[in-house]
This record gives C-alpha cells, structure tokens and sequence, in this order.
C-alpha cells in the first residue's frame, strides 16, 4: 500500500484488517416490478441478489461540477421513464484505491466529482417501514466510499429486517475548501457535510418508497465516519432527519475554527498561484491538480488547519451556522438530546497504524518502548504512565503495552462523549469496546493482530467469511444483532446476550464485545483516573 494513502487512512475505517466477502458483479436482464421504486425525482429500478433488492447509485443531488464546485448542493434533475440504479457509483475524488481499502475488487468506476449518490439495500419495496441505517464511510474525510468492500449492507437487510443506506459525498479539498471569508461570495461552508445532509434529506423524503420508516433513522460510521456521524449530530439542520446515532473508533470533541478554515484555504490558493481575486479560476482547474495540491500537503506533513495535527487533510469545522459549535467538548448538543447514541473504540485501535510499514515495532523492548513514548511523555510523567498500564496489564509484552498506551486516549475521549450525552438526562448513551482480539500474526512476526482500528467493519455488517476463525464468526452475530437492535428500538439488545445498561458515571457499564459478551463497570479504572489526574 502506498505510504501516502497509509498516512490518510489511519482515521479512516473503509481499509478493514479483516477479509470481507467481494461485492457481486451487477446482474441483467429481467428484473420484476417489486425492483422498481418511486422518489420525488423519478422512478429508479434495483436489481434482486442475495435475498434483498439493491439500488445502486441513485442520485439525491446535482453533480457539483464547474461553477457548483464550493458551493452547497442542489437537488437532483427529474427525469422520465425508469432509471436504472444497479451497479456501484463513482466514489468522490481521492487518492487511487482509497475507495476500496486493501479488499477491494476492482468492480467499482474511478473517482469523480460527479459523485453524489446513494447506494441502498432492502429486504422488498413494500412501504412496510422498516428501520433505516445510514451510514457514513471512514477515510476520515480524504478517502473512503459508500460502496467499499467490507461495509455492503446485503446480510444487515437480509438478516435483521432493516434498510441500509450508503451515500458518497465530496471529500477533502473539494468537500471542505471554504472560500466564502475570503470572496464574500456565496460559496458554502462544509459542502461535503451538507452533501451528507443532503442525502438524508433525501433519505427522509422518499426511503418510505423503498421499504423504510422516514421517522426511524439511525446515523451511524467508523472513524472518519464516526467523526461524521458526531458532525450531523451537532448540526441543527439535520435535528429532524435522524432518530438516533452510534459514533464509532473516533472521539472528536472538537473540530477547527472557521478562521482556521480560512487560513487554510488561503494557504491552498497560494499553492495554486492563486489570489483572492482570481477564486473563480477554481471551478475550472482539473480535480486532478487539487488532488496533486492536497496530496503534496499531506506528503509534507502540513497541518491542515495551523494546528498540530497527525493527520493533514481536510474535513469539517465550526463555522458558526452549518456546524455551529464543537460536537462534545462544551457538552452534547442541545437539538440532539432526544437521541439515543451509541459510542465506542475496539480495544487495540493504534495497532493499525503500524500494520503497513516496518515490524520493528511489534518487537520492541522495555527500551524501545521509552524511546517511543518519549515525543508525548517524559520524566515522571513517562514513568507513571507505563507504570499505570503495566499494573492494569501485568501480562503484557513492551509492544502490547505500546499499542494500549496510544490507544487509551481514543478511549478516554470516547468516554468524555458518553459523559457529555449522560449529562442531559435525556436519551441514553451506551458504551462499548471491540475485545474480540483476531489471532492471526502481523507479517513478519508472531504479534497477534489483534482487536485493530476498522476491525469492526466486517463484524458490524455482518461480513466476516465462513472462513474466518469461529470466534470471529461469533462476535459477528453478536455485534451485528447489537447494532440492528438498536436500530429497531434505540436500545442495543439482542437475544441471547446480556441486557446493555444504559452508560452513567455511577457504574459507567460497558458491553464487553467478543465471542462472550459481558457487561463492564468502569472498564480500565486506573487508565481512566490517569487521564483524569493528567487533565
């Protein structure tokens, strides 16, 4: 894998460390009348495969092209007659082979800013109102697609009587470039954010016609999906489009300023050879040299916002009316009270970010554990962190310390989000942790994989292969059913499993997920009270 797109992925949850099954090629021919569906704009005819009925690449807005660049998105044309909607459409402009991850298969059209479509999958068109999961795609707003491999909603449908929806919205520099300070123009602000809103307004408006319930919408995403997922449900807008959310592998309680918006895109048409005066020049560069632009900035480790952030790039910020304030840092939003909301991390998430370069790190010794946690701690503070860790995890190895230290920040801020929605009293938050940890090696060593970032992709869905080990296997049945029980009633039960407690900071009850589920109190106490005494 390139090491470019490695670096924008880490956030991004559409490359899945697990095997996912392919997506079936498109099928012709026949196709009954229960495949064709209404919507405000036209009829649009699916394709029947695997038990379920599948619409691919139904429009929900114009394609944001020439003078559309930058600004917020338009409702789809009408058209007459029946349109076809079943094969995959084309994933928003992005690095080459980000929109499949490592799984993907190649069936899927190249990167287009002609890309705001939806891919939906439903048990029949019936009108019989079935729960909605829309999902929001990882790629932590670089990369990532609707119709990446691991995240098809075939078995979801099939298996739990729900509606799934996949939309693909504009990403990085085309997605989150805002000019509007700079012109006093009417660009907008967050446009990828606002294709997303968009596609639920659309979701809201005609998923009835498919076999969904428009008042039963859950949003839901991993990692730069996840972040997604904490924007929509900080935006006013969208308060009456969704019911309830699951933020995933991500903790974003703040986002950057508008003026930090503003300094970035001043900074990009610098790069350009731009001036303010000559921002219309932008709706005719070829999307190839953005991307050349917005990939030499992440290649040189510019920060993308004058912060400093591992992760150059694009992506959602406050910018006073879109988004107007940070997700969960000041507590939850005020207009997403009433929402149930999910919110959690698997338990070995920064192992990922190692898996595609060299596999020093899985050797490491009490030395080179020191070394690598010497840019972020030093002295005491060093010591007492390793200290607190090798006390909660008196088993683990140098390497396996490493990995739980970088990733308990992840967990300490997903905690802080559970928190912030506790602190309403008015829906419950649940809290969970991916412990299912899969046996098979890192290449070149004998460092088990374990319970990564994107791990839950294929569980959650329902794709794991026949072939993966039996636990595996079972937690799949078991996270899936979680997932589609708190789409049917906002409350993540399922048969079979222990009864999910609500998260408060009395017992703070955390669904242990693994072949066995469990309930936890106050998972990892002591790394809980470090990051407390630190703050």
């Amino acid at each position: 894998m390139d090491a470019s797109l490695t670096r924008r992925a880490l956030i991004g949850g559409s490359l899945s460390v697990a095997a996912a099954v392919g997506m079936p090629a498109a099928a012709h021919g026949h196709r009954a009348p229960r495949d064709v569906a209404a919507t405000r704009y036209g009829h649009v005819r699916g394709r029947r495969e695997d038990g379920i009925v599948k619409f691919l690449g139904v429009p929900y807005a114009t394609p944001p092209l020439g003078a559309l660049r930058f600004r917020a998105p338009t409702p789809p044309r009408p058209w007459s007659g029946v349109r076809d909607a079943v094969d995959f459409p084309h994933p928003a402009v992005q690095a080459p082979g980000g929109e499949m991850g490592p799984n993907g298969n190649g069936r899927m059209p190249a990167p287009s800013e002609d890309c705001l479509y939806l891919n939906i999958w439903t048990p029949a068109v019936d009108r019989r109102r079935r729960p909605v999961m829309f999902y929001h795609h990882g790629g932590g707003y670089m990369i990532g697609s609707g119709s990446a491999t691991a995240q098809d909603g075939s078995r979801l449908a099939r298996l739990y009587d729900v509606v799934v929806v996949e939309s693909n919205h504009r990403l990085g520099l085309l997605g989150y470039l805002f000019l509007d300070d700079l012109t006093g123009g009417d660009y907008a602000a967050n446009q990828g954010m606002l294709d997303i809103l968009a596609a639920l307004r659309w979701t809201s408006g005609n998923i009835e016609n498919f076999g969904g319930d428009p008042d039963d919408i859950m949003i839901w995403g991993e990692s730069g999906g996840g972040a997604k997922t904490a924007a929509v449900y900080t935006m006013p807008a969208a308060a009456r489009l969704f019911h309830k959310a699951s933020i995933e592998s991500a903790a974003p309680l703040r986002f950057p300023t508008r003026d930090a918006a503003t300094a970035r895109a001043d900074r990009t048409l610098h790069l350009l050879g731009l001036t303010r005066a000559d921002v219309a020049a932008l709706h005719d560069i070829p999307a190839a040299r953005l991307l050349e632009i917005q990939q030499s900035e992440a290649a040189n480790g510019v920060a993308p916002w004058g912060d400093p952030d591992p992760l150059p790039g694009f992506g959602a910020f406050v910018d006073g009316h879109v988004i107007p304030r940070h997700p969960f840092a000041d507590g939850a939003a005020p207009w997403s009270a009433e929402k149930p909301l999910m919110v959690g991390t698997t338990r070995d998430e920064t192992v990922f970010f190692s898996l595609f370069g060299p596999p020093d790190i899985f050797r490491i010794d009490e030395a080179g554990l020191r070394s690598r946690l010497g840019g972020t701690y030093q002295g005491a503070e060093l010591d007492r962190i390793i200290a607190t860790f090798r006390r909660s995890r008196p088993h683990a190895t140098p390497a396996q310390l490493y990995f739980a230290i970088t990733t308990s920040p992840i967990w300490r801020d997903a905690i802080k989000i559970a928190e912030a929605k506790a602190a309403q009293h008015r829906a419950p938050v649940y809290m969970y942790q991916l412990a299912y940890r899969d046996p098979t090696p890192v290449p070149g060593t004998d460092f088990p994989i374990g319970a990564p970032h994107a791990a839950d992709i294929p569980l959650k869905f329902a794709t794991t292969p026949g072939d993966r080990p039996a636990g595996e296997r079972a937690t799949a049945r078991k996270m899936s059913a979680l997932w589609a029980g708190f789409a049917h009633d906002g409350h993540p039960n399922a048969p079979g499993l222990p009864r999910w407690p609500a998260y408060t900071r009395r017992d703070r009850a955390t669904m242990w997920i693994d072949a066995t589920c469990r309930i936890v109190n106050d998972l990892d106490r002591s790394e809980r009270l470090f990051w407390e005494d630190r703050a």
